[in-house]
């Protein structure tokens, strides 16, 4: 129970009423929604946000003199400082993007590389902080290097030590997923900052599963970059940000450039702008922006670590009721607070996209079968000849979900494992 959120003391399920939609039926039956690690759903806060962007000043930011225009330019300038103000950052230094990938590919394409320099990976990232790397090694721009997990699956300081001290100067960059989207486990960010400025290198963490459970502050986890969507944390679709500081984001060359870019121009050269404008090229996604900030407004009312701790009690009473089911396994740590908001799982004998259709009908119950956008984990396994190289069903938790709803999820899981 929170102890104050709009003036009154309510619970967890009181805030159902906030999600429209999740009123909506299938086959005459609610639906209940187990898959916030691909998206989460939005309040109607949200909603009316950013509709009074297009009902009462729809128009270019910062582009024209007129009301229209300012009123849309302090709009976006208000949702900036917020999401600045809640991950701890300098307001100039929360460039927007169209989603963390985006943010990511910014980094990757704009980073001062020299040929042969180093850039360390975790062995369970997301392709979005994979694929990047892979492309410039290709390129002969840098070396990719995995940081191996170890023995229980978990990240590896004494691997990351190895590979700094293999590499010695060489690593400028340590790019690594605060929490990881395949089994929910956190990597101890701290720890990994700590060595990697040791050693002169700069850290990009890949925030995107971690910002609904953990309290992220740029400023006191010393990162050099975060990254992150909005579309993971109650937020529109297609906004994301990239968030440093202004040191390091000068460092960074110009990525994508064009309009609002450049201070003037010639036609044999131009002047660029100052940051963030520099690095957001072209008309924005102002009611993404502003939908985002009203975002970080509901969530920073109710508190990450209340949401946190609604999570991980989700996340128990459904990995207590799986783990008496001898047919389902769960990837990653048995204790259900070292995954988060996620349970990921096979049941024996059934192939993981049958289990999933099989949740949704007749059950309703919405959750992502695959391999989750982290192939290279999969086929590794698939080496090794894993319970998991096949993929896994993942179940992830929203703060609008209920123990009614975890309890239903299991009972489904025990019918569709006795089929």
């Amino acid at each position: 129970m929170l102890d104050k959120l709009f003036g009154k003391k309510i619970e967890f399920k009181e805030l159902r009423k906030d999600f429209p939609f999740l009123e909506r039926k299938i086959n005459e039956q609610p639906i209940i929604y187990f898959d916030n690690a691909c998206m989460s759903i939005r309040p109607k806060q949200v909603l009316k946000k950013m509709e009074e962007y297009y009902y009462k000043y729809s128009g270019c930011a910062g582009r024209s003199n007129h009301q229209i225009s300012k009123e849309a330019e302090e709009a976006v300038d208000e949702a900036r400082g917020r999401i600045a103000n809640f991950f701890g950052a300098k307001k100039e230094a929360v460039i927007f993007t169209k989603n963390c990938t985006e943010a990511i590919n910014l980094v990757a394409n704009s980073f001062p590389f020299k040929n042969g320099e180093v850039v360390l990976t975790s062995d369970k990232e997301h392709n979005s902080n994979l694929i990047p790397w892979l492309k410039l090694q290709k390129k002969w721009l840098i070396k990719h290097d995995v940081i191996h997990s170890g023995p229980k699956n978990e990240f590896s300081l004494d691997e990351l030590i190895k590979k700094l001290n293999q590499h010695k100067d060489k690593v400028k960059l340590v790019s690594v997923v605060y929490t990881s989207n395949l089994d929910g486990v956190t990597n101890p960010v701290k720890d990994i900052i700590r060595l990697a400025h040791k050693h002169n290198a700069k850290v990009l963490l890949d925030c995107v599963q971690a910002v609904m459970h953990q309290e992220i502050n740029i400023k006191k986890l010393e990162a050099d970059f975060i990254a992150l969507s909005g579309h993971k944390m109650l937020g529109p679709n297609g906004i994301g940000v990239l968030i440093s500081t202004p040191e390091n984001l000068a460092l960074l060359d110009q990525f994508m450039v064009g309009g609002e870019t450049v201070q003037d121009s010639s036609y044999d050269d131009y002047v660029p702008e100052k940051i963030p404008e520099r690095f957001e090229a072209g008309l924005q996604n102002y009611p993404g922006i502003i939908g985002f900030g009203e975002a970080i407004k509901y969530l920073d009312n109710i508190g990450i670590n209340n949401i946190k701790k609604h999570l991980y009690e989700l996340n128990e009473a459904a990995t207590r009721g799986l783990s008496e089911n001898k047919k389902v396994k769960i990837l990653g740590p048995k204790e259900a607070e070292k995954r988060g908001g996620v349970v990921s799982f096979i049941i024996e004998g059934k192939k993981v996209h049958e289990v999933s259709l099989l949740l949704n009908n007749p059950h309703n119950i919405m959750v992502r079968s695959g391999r989750h956008c982290v192939h290279s984990w999969f086929n590794a396994e698939n080496n090794k000849n894993s319970t998991f190289k096949e993929g896994t069903v993942r179940a992830s938790f929203g703060l609008y979900n209920t123990l009614e709803e975890v309890k239903e999820f299991v009972s489904a899981v025990k019918k569709i494992s006795e089929l």
